[in-house]
């Protein structure tokens, strides 16, 4: 029973397949200069806006750890002392210019935070996903 367990971590490793222990969400920087991350999301209940992570040049950062609960989740990342981001103007949540989680989507600038948009990934029903930013 032992070989038979080592052998299917064995294999599930070979594969790339994540275990609980492994599952996250991780955004991978392809770029040469450091970019940072906020995430909006959906935790079952409401809607959340998360960030800034920073994510150094030719590096990934762990942005959720566990299994993620959602198919979808909403980025928007800047690169730092560079004009324009990845976003898209069909998706928007609040963002604040240090550290942040907020609560809502709605009415961002009446709560004293600016609205940004972010663009949507479809981790389908994995329970971790990477993804890459490049130029």
């Amino acid at each position: 029973m032992k070989v038979l367990a080592l052998a299917v971590a064995a294999l599930s490793l070979s594969l790339g397949l994540a275990t609980p222990a492994q599952a996250k969400l991780t955004i991978c920087n392809k770029t040469e200069i450091a970019a940072l991350i906020a995430l909006g999301r959906f935790d079952g209940k409401e809607w959340l806006s998360e960030g800034w992570w920073r994510v150094p040049p030719k590096s990934c950062a762990d942005i959720l750890e566990g299994p993620l609960t959602a198919r979808y989740y909403y980025l928007r990342g800047v690169q730092e002392g560079v004009e324009g981001a990845w976003d898209s103007n069909r998706y928007s949540f609040c963002v604040s210019t240090g550290n942040f989680t907020i609560k809502g989507r709605k009415q961002c600038h009446e709560r004293g935070y600016k609205e940004a948009g972010f663009f949507e990934i479809d981790t389908g029903d994995f329970p971790s996903w990477t993804h890459n930013l490049s130029d």
